[in-house]
């Protein structure tokens, strides 16, 4: 028997899922956003990404969240003179973390608003089925 009501709550928590994800790559990314290399002329911490597919759920009838993969943005590396740096190189270059700040900050806060929508999905559907419910109880 199909239920719409467990249906939008397997669908908003693929999405609460994906979205957590979506969340610790961020923060791994400010985590790491200053993390050089070990040894002089050495690649620093290469910056995460994840992308998101449709997974067809055929007993459930939906399409639910998935992860398609998490890989590496291979923008290049930003370049700093810092001769005094352990990780520069013969001509005193320092190779950074291509981490942007503003844009791991709005993929956070988009990150965190449709978590947020997720979450809300799945307390309304609560809701509706306790009212089902108390209804039921009360003719």
């Amino acid at each position: 028997m199909f239920d719409p009501l467990a249906s939008v709550s397997r669908i908003a928590g693929s999405g609460l899922q994906a979205q957590a994800k979506r969340l610790q790559i961020v923060s791994e990314n400010l985590a790491n956003s200053q993390s050089t290399g070990a040894t002089p002329g050495s690649d620093p911490f290469r910056r995460k990404t994840i992308s998101f597919r449709g997974e067809m759920d055929r007993a459930l009838g939906a399409e639910l969240v998935g992860i398609r993969n998490v890989g590496t943005d291979r923008s290049p590396f930003r370049i700093e003179h810092d001769p005094s740096h352990p990780a520069a190189d013969a001509n005193g270059n320092v190779k950074l973390p291509n981490v942007n700040m503003l844009t791991e900050m709005a993929d956070l806060r988009e990150a965190n608003r449709s978590y947020e929508a997720n979450l809300q999905m799945i307390k309304r559907a609560r809701s509706m089925v306790n009212a089902t419910l108390d209804l039921l109880r009360s003719s």
